[in-house]
């Protein structure tokens, strides 16, 4: 069965677990490496590595950001091109998206190389803090050419049905990044640029490892000779702007929060280090959680995308309920987990911590924990509006999320000091679930438009088919 029909034939609840179960898993691993890694700073290299690991991680994000742009904003015209049973130009797409991921991370590799130290300069480190970040980030720009497109494969071969090869290679990549790094680090002792190293390798050969049965012309999607056309260029940058948006908003939220953090920190009286580290710590819960909401909602994008252009409207309704259902038991589970286990959280990554910072940091994950109450609701409505080809409402959902609402809340809980930094979370969750349930709201009532239109048009091709056989 190609991806089309697998995509508008097989039941919605079939789909569900066919696609979502191993594409939560797939990005379940690939959340994993990143646990590893944080978890390996702070118990090998300590809290200054730790820290610094935090301070850089924004910046190394924001150069994959601009991969993922094009790799999910090429996914979405792709799967309605599938969808439409325009072959060729999905092809076209894909060719042009590919080549465009490539370009993008050389000229930010090289930006971020040469940017580093004035970056950690401009956030207020200094010293072995400064030093460690710069070596981290360094090694991120070198091996960006390479890494950076190792996400929108996941995308590719997800809409070509091959779930499984995904989520393989992901697990793949978990295990090779976590296996290096334990050898950079614990026997090599090569320092954190050595942590950085072994993640980058690993993603290196997943990403290589990608792109094999591509070249070989084993997937519904095939390597074209490029024609670049504005219009392309236009479409994938508009389908992909809420994602990047998303990360690039998210980042910079977490720059000016890191930012407030080593000065709060230091007033507070637990320093501004840890501070920053306990961020960090909050930062990697939610690095574990959202790839299964991501997973979860992302792997049916295709489906999703396929159904749109095929007109087939209920049917898309139908496969965005389990989306919703999905992301609803993914997140309420998380709010117990966080609550019962906050101190076994903290000390993953600072198991010889000092009292205050244990204290602060379970005070931290508890109030984060409330999150994921709402958090669901806006990162499925987001996932929703970007598969049914509504960037303008996707960007609003994940602006508003990731920068607007945050830095409205900085400003409103600011007399709370730390407090009102750890309360940032959930309150930006509840204003989001607000505005997504308008957008959803709105968007409903163009929904309820196309599917009695298809009903009427079915319904006339019935009595059409009717007439002919009498």
């Amino acid at each position: 069965m190609n991806s089309h029909a697998l995509f508008t034939r097989k039941p919605p609840h079939k789909l569900f677990f066919f696609a979502a179960i191993p594409g939560a898993v797939s990005m379940l691993a690939s959340a994993l490496y990143q646990l590893v890694d944080g978890i390996f700073v702070g118990q090998f290299l300590g809290e200054t590595a730790f820290a610094a690991l935090n301070l850089a991680m924004p910046f190394v994000i924001i150069n994959f950001a601009l991969a993922d742009l094009i790799g999910v904003g090429s996914s979405v015209p792709i799967s309605v091109a599938l969808g439409k049973k325009e072959d060729e130009k999905a092809n076209q797409i894909f060719t042009c998206a590919c080549l465009m991921i490539v370009g993008t991370g050389i000229l930010m590799g090289i930006l971020l190389y040469a940017l580093a130290p004035l970056f950690m300069m401009a956030m207020g480190a200094e010293g072995a803090f400064a030093e460690y970040a710069v070596q981290y980030l360094r090694v991120y720009a070198i091996c960006s050419p390479v890494t950076t497109i190792v996400f929108a494969m996941d995308n590719y071969l997800r809409i070509c049905g091959k779930v499984g090869v995904s989520m393989f290679l992901n697990i793949l990549m978990s295990v090779l990044s976590a296996g290096l790094e334990f050898l950079f680090l614990f026997v090599l002792e090569w320092g954190i640029a050595g942590a950085a190293l072994g993640t980058c390798l690993g993603m290196c050969v997943c990403a290589l490892a990608a792109l094999v049965p591509f070249f070989c012309g084993r997937m519904q999607l095939r390597f074209r000779r490029p024609r670049f056309r504005l219009s392309m260029i236009r479409e994938i940058v508009a389908c992909g702007s809420p994602n990047f948006l998303n990360n690039i908003a998210g980042r910079i939220t977490s720059i000016l929060m890191n930012f407030l953090l080593v000065r709060l920190g230091t007033a507070s009286g637990i320093g501004g280090e840890a501070a920053v580290s306990i961020y960090g710590i909050l930062m990697y819960v939610e690095g574990f959680i959202q790839p299964l909401l991501y997973g979860t909602c992302d792997s049916l994008q295709p489906a999703v995308g396929c159904n749109w252009g095929a007109g087939k409207y209920s049917r898309v309704r139908a496969i965005e309920r389990y989306c919703f259902a999905g992301s609803a038991v993914i997140s309420l589970l998380s709010v117990f987990v966080i609550l019962l286990f906050p101190s076994q959280i903290a000390s993953l990554f600072m198991e010889e911590a000092d009292a205050a910072f244990a204290g602060e940091a379970v005070l931290a994950l508890r109030l984060f924990a409330f999150t994921y109450v709402t958090r669901w609701f806006s990162f499925a409505a987001q996932s929703y509006m970007l598969a049914v080809e509504k960037p303008l409402a996707a960007s609003m959902i994940s602006v508003s999320t990731a920068l607007v609402f945050p830095v409205l809340l900085i400003a409103a809980l600011w007399p709370l000091g730390l407090r009102g930094l750890w309360l940032n979370f959930a309150g930006t969750a509840v204003l989001s679930g607000i505005l997504s349930l308008f957008v959803l709201l709105r968007f409903h009532r163009e929904m309820k438009r196309r599917i009695a239109a298809q009903e009427r048009v079915d319904s006339e091709d019935r009595y059409a088919v009717h007439e002919e056989n009498r």
